[in-house]
């Protein structure tokens, strides 16, 4: 059996905007499903929320998410989503990711030698991206 480990996020009601501005960086076909899709809206408020749903990025990238139904349950995690390889579009990445957010660790050279930069972006989502020198040989 092969496993996958995909991140799974949650937003307090911005999780369209969230995944759109997501599959602007990373391209491919974004899947939504809303409460209201799924007859599950307990309220007119909670119709075009997002139930499920689902970025598969043209690079592999993939990435779920949802909003809390009821404003203010939104649970706080302790994730980040780390970004790696050895791809120009990581750098990319990394500045579309932080445009708007917040630096934690600027995009830098690290002591490992890959560039490497942490960063939370407009939508709380903590990213890392770490980007290696291909290999020559």
């Amino acid at each position: 059996m092969t496993g996958r480990v995909t991140p799974y996020l949650n937003f307090g009601g911005d999780a369209r905007e969230a995944m759109e501005f997501y599959q602007s960086i990373f391209g491919g076909t974004l899947d939504i499903t809303t409460f209201a899709d799924l007859h599950r809206a307990q309220d007119a408020g909670q119709a075009n929320l997002i139930a499920h749903s689902m970025l598969k990025g043209t690079t592999g990238v993939i990435l779920m998410a949802s909003d809390v139904p009821k404003p203010g349950e939104r649970k706080s995690a302790s994730i980040s989503v780390a970004l790696g390889g050895d791809e120009a579009d990581l750098t990319e990445y990394w500045g579309r990711l932080s445009e708007g957010g917040t630096v934690t660790v600027p995009f830098a050279k690290s002591p490992w030698g890959a560039l490497h930069g942490q960063c939370i972006d407009k939508f709380g989502t903590t990213w890392l991206v770490n980007v290696t020198a291909k290999s020559t040989a």
